[in-house]
């Protein structure tokens, strides 16, 4: 009996494994279908290795704190607080318009994010951010990533620090269904000229375009406001933010618009 009992658990541990290599869609993780590759797709995480991504900040070493595990990049448990963890990654090459997803998964009580038209003030410093900062971190548009249950920037600031908002700008609609802590979520980001959109599971939850009054409206009442050329359109990385909290990303994947 214990022999029966034994190797069904074996089995079922098999059977998970195998599934936790699966999107929902039933296509292998971190993988790209046939259309895919005739649509201009390209993968940003192969699922072994960090090939594409360095860390922000050149002496910060990802192997501090990033780890991939069943074809997952994890950032491991830091304090809580931005770069305690494996530091801020982002990608090698810049992108302009482009339609970015992504799955990922945050831990109970996580907060992340994704960073796009980002100035690198490495060398540069300039505004202060939050506390700790010495003017020196990535600043610009954010697809947050949080436990919107239980961490405190949601519960004490409402709707624009909740997963899927501009963050501090412009809060998800109504259309937004966030799975719970722990599960994956599916993203996209998408730029074409000055309009973008945040989707979140299917869902467009945020809509604006760059250079409108909305925006600008916006900016001016945020913490960006004193910012020089915030807003502004540039060639981007794409960035993981460290904010300290384990969090997982898997099947990042990118589409240069055609124009």
């Amino acid at each position: 009996m214990k022999n029966t009992i034994a190797f069904c658990s074996k089995i079922i541990v098999f059977a998970l494994m195998v599934f936790s290599a699966l999107s929902v869609r039933g296509q292998a993780v971190n993988t790209l279908s046939a259309a895919e590759k005739a649509d201009g797709w390209k993968l940003l995480f192969d699922g072994k290795t960090l090939s594409g991504w360095r860390s922000y900040y050149p002496e910060d070493n990802p192997a501090k704190g990033w780890s991939i595990e069943n074809g997952c990049l994890k950032n491991s448990k830091g304090t809580g607080r931005p770069r305690t963890g494996g530091g801020d990654l982002m990608t090698d090459e810049k992108f302009t318009d482009f339609e970015l997803r992504f799955e990922w998964a945050i831990a109970q009580g996580g907060n992340s994010g994704v960073y796009y038209f980002f100035q690198e003030r490495q060398n540069n410093p300039g505004t202060k951010m939050y506390m700790g900062d010495d003017g020196t971190s990535p600043v610009g548009f954010e697809y947050q990533l949080v436990d919107d249950e239980r961490h405190p920037d949601v519960l004490q600031n409402g709707p624009l620090h909740a997963t899927g908002s501009l963050y501090f700008l412009i809060a998800p609609n109504d259309a937004k269904k966030l799975k719970p802590a722990g599960e994956f979520n599916e993203s996209r980001i998408i730029v074409q000229g000055n309009h973008v959109e945040h989707w979140l599971n299917g869902a467009k939850i945020v809509s604006y375009d760059l250079g409108s009054d909305e925006l600008k409206a916006a900016v001016a009442r945020s913490k960006y406001k004193n910012v020089p050329g915030f807003a502004v359109k540039t060639p981007t990385r794409i960035l993981l933010q460290d904010h300290g909290d384990v969090v997982q990303f898997r099947n990042m994947k990118i589409r240069v618009s055609r124009n």
